[in-house]
C-alpha cells in the first residue's frame, strides 16, 4: 500500500476511529499531488500575475492549514463516505462507527457546520453537528458506478473507502443533461464542454479538478461516476476503451485547453483554471446518453482509506507544505512582491467615503482593506426581507459598512475566528434593489460573477462589488482578521450577523459603480 499510512487498531469502534482520522486529515492537509499541481499552476509560463498571486495564497494556506487550528477552507463540507467491501469483512455494525466518528471530529476539530436539516417541507433547523453524513457502501465489486481502480488492488478482506468533504460552492456546479446520440460527435462535444466550462464561472474557487462523464446505464450511475472522478478515484483508470468504463486523453486535453481559453484563470483572470481533468466514457442505453460536469475545488479534500482486520490504511497528506521544493519561494512572492501602487482603503470613515475611495478604480485593481465590515450571507437576508415586507426598517448598521457574504467555520480556542472565506455572491444577487434603495449593500464582498440585474443595481445606485480570493480561509482567518462579534440573528449559527475587523484583507474590483464588471470585460483577457 503505497502512499498509504497504517495504523494498527483493533476493537469494535475502529470505523468510529478510522472516519475521525481520515477527516482530520483531509480537513487540514493535501496530498503532496495536488499540492504539486497547484505549483504548477503557479509557475506555469503562460500563468497572469493574479494567476500567480492567487495560487501562492492558495500554497500559503495549506501551509497555515497543516498547523492543525483553522481547516483549509471554512465550508468544511458535508461528510461523504464511499466505501466497497471485500470477501469476509461485515460491515453493517460499522455504520454507526462511521457516523460515530465523523461527528465527533467536526465537533472537536471545530469544523462547520453546515447541514439544514428539515422541520417540514418549507423551514429548516441547525442540527448543530453537521449531521447526517452521506455513506454509501457497496458489497463487493457490485457498485452503481465503475469500482475504482485502487478498490481492486486493496488486500483481501478489507473495506475500501474514500472519504470526502464536499463544500456547496463546488457541489453546485455540477450539471446533468439527458442526452442522446447526437451528443457523440466531435464537434458537438467541444461545442458542449466551452459552453459548460464557461458556467462554472469562478464561485467555486479555482483553480479546478473538472471531471466529465458520458454515457452510463441510468443517471445515476452517470452521476455517481461524475461525483467519485472529482475526489481522485479514476485517476488511474485505464484509457483502453473496453465496455465497462475508461478515460479519454484527447478530451481531456481538450477539457485543459477549453478551461485555459475561458480567461477566469485562477479567479481573477489568467489561464489556470483547471489544474486536472478527468473525462470517463461509460456504456449506454441506445436511447440515453447521459452527460455530467462536476468540480473540484482548490481545496481538494477528498482521502482513500482501507479497513483491514488488523486496522487501517490512510492515503499520505503532506504535514509541512514548505518542505516541497518551490512552495516557500512562492510562499515568498506574497511578501517579496508587494505592490507600493495597491489602494488601501479604509472602512472607518463611512460608506460614503469608502465608496468615494472606490470611483476611479477598475475592474481588476486590487485593493487592500481595512476597518470593520459586515458578514451576512443567505439567512441573514432572507430575513432582512421579512421584515421589509412586515413593513419594519433595516437594522441601522446595514447601511454603515461594506457587506461581505461569508460563514466562517467555528473558532478555535484562543483564536479570533474560525477559518473565514467568502460565500458565493449570485446568491444574493435578488435581493440588490431591495438593499441598495435603502443604502445597504452599496459596496460587497464576496467570490464569483454576478447577475446582469447585480449590475445594472450597482450602476443604479453607484455600488461596487469587491472579489476576494476563495480557498485561502485560513490564511485570511490567521493574517487579515483581528476582530469579530456577533451583532444580530445568532440563532443562525456560522450564518449569524457578525462584525469584522479586517486589516489590509487583499480584495479586487469586480464591478464599478458604472456597471463595468471584470467577468463581463475586457479586464478578464487582461486588455
Amino acid at each position: 500500500m503505497e502512499n498509504f499510512d497504517f495504523f494498527e487498531f483493533s476493537g469494535d469502534n475502529i470505523a468510529e476511529k478510522l472516519a475521525y482520522d481520515a477527516f482530520a486529515r483531509l480537513s487540514f492537509t493535501f496530498t503532496k499531488e495536488h499540492l504539486e499541481k497547484i505549483l504548477e499552476a503557479y509557475n506555469s509560463p503562460d500563468a497572469s500575475d493574479n494567476d500567480r498571486y492567487v495560487c501562492a495564497c492558495i500554497l500559503k494556506n495549506a501551509v497555515i492549514a497543516s498547523k492543525g487550528i483553522y481547516p483549509l477552507c471554512q465550508d468544511t463540507g458535508i461528510a461523504n463516505i464511499f466505501g466497497w467491501t471485500k470477501s469476509k469483512i461485515e460491515f453493517t455494525s460499522a455504520y454507526s462507527g462511521l457516523r460515530k466518528g465523523t461527528e465527533k471530529v467536526y465537533e472537536d476539530k471545530k469544523l462547520r457546520f453546515s447541514t439544514s436539516c428539515p422541520k417540514n417541507f418549507w423551514e429548516e433547523y441547525d442540527p448543530k453537528n453537521n449531521m447526517p453524513p452521506q455513506i454509501s457502501v457497496f458489497s463487493g465489486d457490485c457498485s452503481l458506478a465503475p469500482l475504482p481502480p485502487f478498490v481492486s488492488r486493496s488486500p483481501e478482506n478489507s473495506v475500501s473507502f474514500i472519504f470526502c468533504a464536499k463544500g456547496g460552492g463546488s457541489s453546485n456546479k455540477t450539471t446533468f443533461i439527458q442526452g442522446t446520440k447526437a451528443y457523440l460527435t466531435k464537434e458537438k462535444m467541444s461545442s458542449l464542454i466551452k459552453e459548460e466550462l464557461s458556467h462554472f464561472g469562478t464561485s467555486a474557487c479555482p483553480p479546478y479538478t473538472i471531471a466529465m462523464v458520458a454515457g452510463g446505464l441510468s443517471p445515476e450511475q452517470n452521476l455517481l461516476t461524475v461525483k467519485l472522478a472529482t475526489t481522485g478515484a479514476y485517476d488511474d483508470l485505464t484509457y483502453e476503451p473496453n465496455d465497462t468504463a475508461f478515460r479519454d486523453r484527447e478530451l481531456e486535453e481538450l477539457v485543459m485547453k477549453t478551461a485555459s481559453e475561458t480567461g477566469f484563470g485562477a479567479q481573477f483572470g489568467g489561464t489556470q483554471f483547471a489544474v486536472n481533468a478527468v473525462v470517463i466514457r461509460l456504456s449506454r442505453h441506445g436511447a440515453s446518453c447521459p452527460i455530467s460536469f462536476g468540480v473540484s475545488c482548490s481545496a481538494h479534500r477528498n482521502l482513500k482509506a482501507v479497513l483491514t482486520e488488523k486496522g487501517f490504511y490512510l492515503e499520505k497528506t503532506v504535514s509541512d507544505p514548505m518542505k516541497i521544493k518551490g512552495i516557500e519561494k512562492a510562499v515568498s512572492s506574497l511578501d517579496d512582491n508587494k505592490d507600493s501602487s495597491d489602494v488601501h482603503i479604509n472602512t472607518d470613515s463611512g460608506i460614503k467615503a469608502v465608496l468615494e475611495a472606490l470611483k476611479n478604480l477598475r475592474p481588476g485593481n486590487r485593493i487592500l482593506l481595512s476597518g470593520n465590515i459586515l458578514v451576512a450571507r443567505d439567512q441573514a437576508h432572507a430575513r432582512w426581507k421579512q421584515m421589509i415586507d412586515g413593513g419594519k426598517e433595516l437594522p441601522e448598521y446595514c447601511t454603515k459598512y461594506p457587506v461581505c457574504y461569508a460563514g466562517p467555520a467555528r473558532t478555535p480556542e484562543g483564536k479570533v475566528i474560525g477559518s473565514f472565506g467568502p460565500t458565493t455572491a449570485g446568491r444574493m444577487d435578488s435581493y440588490a434593489d431591495m438593499l441598495m434603495s435603502r443604502g445597504a449593500a452599496l459596496v460587497t464582498l464576496a467570490k464569483g460573477n454576478r447577475s446582469e440585474y447585480w449590475r445594472d443595481s450597482c450602476r443604479k445606485y453607484g455600488a461596487f462589488y469587491l472579489g476576494t480570493p476563495g480557498g485561502i480561509a485560513a490564511l485570511i482567518a490567521s493574517d487579515y482578521i483581528r476582530e469579530q462579534k456577533i451583532i444580530d440573528f445568532e440563532d443562525l449559527g456560522m450564518e449569524a450577523v457578525r462584525l469584522v475587523k479586517v486589516e489590509n484583507l487583499p480584495c479586487f474590483v469586480i464591478t464599478d459603480c458604472n456597471g463595468n464588471d471584470f467577468y463581463a470585460g475586457d479586464a478578464l483577457n487582461g486588455k
